[in-house]
């Protein structure tokens, strides 16, 4: 597991409710950042499908660029650099070489060079049951990499949404190196009211590293509806700060030694165990 910084550091969370329109989106997601800043943050994140929201196929392929020329991306790397932050895209729809999108989020460099891609692994391919179907698998093709990346205060472990349904992936970036934990999200009003905080919380715990939750929160245009309630929650289980429903801002000051704190206290990160897990007595599989 990497050190972490004896320094600390501002942690700032972009709330939105983006739209059909990615011009529209990205000034409002500007706008927010340039809060943000003013407000001290040395690092801002943006939620989940920052540029665009749009569940129509056809349309939402015809907004949509590569990242080779994505005026997008040019604008958020201006912002990093303008105001000389670590700015976390959280995720992006980007065409990529088999004719799909990835669900990509960029971490740029207070320079403006990015610093590091995350392609969402986990596709929300859900039927909620009140009419509410999504299949994420349909337009975007699943990322295969897990991504711990180096801040000035320690390892960022990079996730989008879906993911943070998945704790295994959680306690592999913590075991490799992760003192934050990233989950920007676009949770429905539906499960983000009966699992978002309590699934924040539980990460943060088991993990014993800092997550930070941006969200998207409100109506939007295509009639889908986010829960928001944008969330920093500590390595013991705190929330630090908590958004509401609409697009806003919230912060929280990061003290990284506090991760190493916990860790010691409740070292389980160091206390797997290999077992067999035997069902009808003629299967067994072993897991480390």
């Amino acid at each position: 597991m990497s050190a972490t910084s004896s320094s600390s550091f501002k942690a700032a969370l972009v709330q939105l409710c983006s739209g059909r329109s990615v011009e529209r989106n990205v000034a409002d997601a500007l706008d927010l950042i340039g809060r943000a800043h003013a407000d001290g943050a040395d690092y801002i994140q943006t939620p989940e499908c920052t540029t665009l929201m749009e569940l129509e196929p056809e349309r939402l392929k015809a907004e949509t660029s590569p990242e080779a020329g994505n005026p997008a991306i040019a604008a958020f790397a201006d912002a990093a650099r303008k105001h000389g932050v670590w700015l976390h895209i959280g995720s992006i729809a980007v065409k990529v070489d088999d004719g799909r999108l990835a669900n990509r989020s960029y971490l740029f460099r207070p320079d403006g060079s990015v610093a590091a891609r995350y392609d969402k692994i986990h596709m929300f391919d859900v039927d909620l049951g009140n009419g509410e179907v999504y299949r994420e698998s349909a337009n975007y093709r699943a990322g295969g990499e897990a991504i711990v990346t180096p801040l000035p205060w320690g390892g960022l472990g990079l996730t989008i949404c879906y993911d943070l349904r998945f704790p295994a992936l959680y306690r592999a970036l913590a075991q490799n190196g992760a003192a934050f934990i990233a989950v920007p999200a676009a949770f429905t009003r539906i499960t983000g009211e009966a699992h978002w905080n309590t699934l924040l919380r539980a990460r943060a715990i088991e993990t014993q590293t800092f997550v930070l939750a941006a969200g998207q929160g409100g109506r939007h245009e295509n009639g889908r509806e986010t829960f928001g309630h944008s969330l920093i929650v500590s390595p013991w289980g705190e929330v630090l700060a908590e958004g509401g429903d609409t697009p806003g801002v919230i912060a929280a000051q990061i003290d990284p030694s506090l991760v190493l704190d916990v860790r010691r206290r409740v070292p389980s990160l160091e206390h797997d165990r290999t077992f067999a897990v035997a069902g009808d007595g003629t299967k067994v599989r072993s897991i480390a």
